[in-house]
């Protein structure tokens, strides 16, 4: 059972975007930082375990050549092996700024020059990959980036071509040291995934077909690929093969966001239906089959579900925000 705790005020309300949510969570500090699009703007706050919120910072997209400001298509922490970053990407380029908004290290233009007049130039999909930050692009393409230990020296060291329509997400995990694991996996428009290998050089290991919807959000936990879809159905892949292990019908509309709380394998899900749902994956211990079972469910009433997030990797407490909601609503476990 999870009861609702203090919700977070905030400034304005969330936009009406795919995993519209991104949680650090700071035990040393006893803090959370959540980060939230509004438009051209992007909210961040720290809030004490009690909700309080301690301080706020708007972060605005990077001008470029055209008249109106750009509108900011996610924001989200990267945690790398030595420091962490807040990536922000836009309709214009991706920034990143150290992890609390306050000095941007680097920014990248993106490129509208293969674009063809009636597609829209934006980046999407952001997820840290050993010392690698990756982000997706509406042309199919996932850019590389090697970040030092410290410093503003970010180079594009890779562009990585799987897919031919817009990346809506990116999902990694730590590789376990053996060969040929997955550590990444990549999802765009028309519902295709694609598994990676990390390295010097990033590996295409395998492709997983779409089926005619749309997968905006995806996961990775322990070799298993978790995607939710545009129809509200999550599916479990194996990693390595593709093979289509469990299919939920998980909610009435289309999915907007999927989290992982990675020490005891929880997955949430949270869709267009004002439902958020989490469940436990697990493996038999005989068979190796994936086995999924259905934990808890929060209706939040008349409300679009744009984001959702763990806000700790035990999966104890957890973070939503809504289309048109001026506040992140906060559910811990009883």
């Amino acid at each position: 059972m999870f009861r609702r705790e203090r919700p977070i005020p905030l400034r304005g309300s969330a936009a009406a975007l795919c995993n519209n949510l991104s949680v650090l969570q700071l035990p040393t500090h006893n803090l959370t930082h959540f980060g939230v699009v509004h438009g051209p703007s992007a909210q961040l706050l720290s809030a004490a375990p009690e909700g309080v919120p301690l301080a706020q910072r708007q972060l605005y997209a990077k001008q470029g050549a055209g008249v109106s400001p750009p509108l900011i298509t996610q924001v989200h922490w990267c945690i790398l092996p030595f420091r962490v970053l807040l990536v922000l990407t836009s309709h214009r380029g991706i920034q990143m700024y150290e992890s609390d908004g306050s000095v941007m290290v680097y920014w990248h233009a993106l490129n509208s020059g293969d674009a063809s007049p009636v597609h829209a130039v934006f980046a999407r999909g952001i997820a840290a990959c050993g010392h690698f930050v990756c982000v997706g692009t509406w042309s199919g393409r996932v850019l590389v980036f090697d970040v030092p230990v410290k410093g503003p020296n970010i180079a594009l060291c890779e562009e990585l071509a799987g897919h031919q329509t817009p990346v809506t997400d990116i999902a990694t995990e730590p590789a376990q040291g053996q060969d040929c694991v997955a550590d990444m996996v990549t999802a765009d428009d028309s519902g295709l995934l694609c598994v990676w290998k990390s390295g010097p050089e990033f590996k295409l290991l395998t492709s997983i077909a779409g089926f005619g919807v749309p997968c905006p959000s995806v996961q990775l936990w322990q070799g298993i690929v978790a995607a939710g879809y545009g129809n509200g159905q999550v599916r479990l892949y194996e990693a390595s093969t593709g093979t289509l292990h469990v299919q939920i019908n998980a909610h009435a509309r289309a999915i907007s966001a999927l989290d992982l709380a990675p020490e005891v394998g929880k997955l949430l899900s949270a869709a267009e239906d004002t439902f958020v749902h989490i469940w436990k994956l697990s493996r038999s211990p005989e068979s190796d089959n994936i086995e999924v079972e259905h934990c808890h469910g929060e209706c939040v009433p008349d409300t679009q579900v744009c984001g959702a997030r763990f806000c700790d990797p035990s999966g104890s407490s957890f973070a939503v925000t809504g289309y048109d909601l001026t506040e992140i609503l906060r559910f811990r476990s009883v």
